[in-house]
């Protein structure tokens, strides 16, 4: 049995996603076998973490500052928007290199089964964006599960009033009921370029 302050910790760091006790108890005596320093750095990541990261005004993906890295680009292409369900599937596009467009970022999709309908994620402040007249296309880049196939719908649905803007579908070589975010590369890149377009 250790002491409590050890067993405390070994308890936190066992609530992470994917580390069991057993990697818990080799993080922390890690930390004890290493400078104060060190456990100092990390203490502190993690406080900045919760106190510093907030959601982009403009797009909602996760930023240090106001604006987001990718809205403050002048390089982007201000016509084009992805829609996706979280921050976790916007990097995982960014990391194929074969979108160079705006982002929309949700905070989740639309599911009944979770009591979460569209007032709950944040496609008004889409439409919004799309009201000012800059966008021309529309990429919707959801899950390919039951859950992104129903927000998806629900938005090509709202999309029909905006007559000028086109509305595409990401989805080739992407197997239903996965996840972007786990997708590799050159699938997620290929399903991207050869996006379909959606009449309404």
């Amino acid at each position: 049995m250790y002491p409590k302050l050890i067993e405390n910790l070994i308890e936190n760091f066992s609530k992470l996603p994917g580390v069991g006790r057993r990697s818990a108890e080799r993080m922390v005596f890690w930390l004890l076998n290493h400078p104060k320093e060190h456990a100092d750095a990390l203490a502190k990541s993690i406080s900045d973490l919760k106190e510093g990261l907030m959601f982009c005004r403009i797009c909602h993906n996760l930023s240090d500052t106001e604006i987001c890295m990718v809205c403050s680009d002048p390089h982007r292409d201000q016509a084009v928007v992805c829609v996706v369900e979280n921050p976790k599937d916007l990097l995982a596009i960014e990391r194929t290199g074969s979108y160079r467009g705006l982002y929309h970022v949700l905070l989740g999709n639309i599911s009944p089964a979770e009591g979460k309908g569209p007032d709950d994620i944040q496609i008004s402040s889409l439409m919004h964006r799309i009201a000012t007249g800059e966008i021309k296309e529309v990429v919707l880049a959801t899950d390919p599960d039951n859950e992104g196939e129903m927000t998806a719908l629900y938005m090509i649905k709202e999309l029909r009033e905006f007559a000028n803007v086109k509305i595409s579908r990401i989805g080739i070589g992407l197997p239903m009921g996965s996840s972007l975010e786990f997708a590799d590369m050159s699938t997620l890149g290929v399903s991207l370029s050869a996006r379909r377009e959606i009449k309404v």
